[in-house]
């Protein structure tokens, strides 16, 4: 998945329990675990900008985008000029 969920990272660096910030946003423990594990679907802006009041962050501290596929062309196409096996 190319969103990584950095919120377990953030917490812990405001030794900040998921109980207590699920308390704190209004948020259940058992959605705020799915948003930890990087299973939520989607996050609303509102909870986004509860989580960051909540941690005094940014919403890019806790959202991360890692492209799954860092090269457009296909290496062994730019390595032989893009000609194919018997071309």
């Amino acid at each position: 998945m190319p969103i990584i969920v950095n919120l377990d990272v953030m917490m812990a660096k405001r030794r900040m329990s998921s109980g207590e910030l699920a308390s704190i946003i209004g948020l259940s423990q058992a959605n705020l675990s799915i948003l930890k594990t990087g299973k939520a679907k989607a996050v609303r802006f509102s909870t986004l900008e509860a989580i960051c009041e909540a941690l005094k962050c940014q919403p890019g501290e806790i959202l991360e985008y890692e492209n799954a596929n860092p090269e457009p062309g296909n290496r062994e196409s730019e390595h032989d000029g893009g000609k194919r096996d018997g071309e």
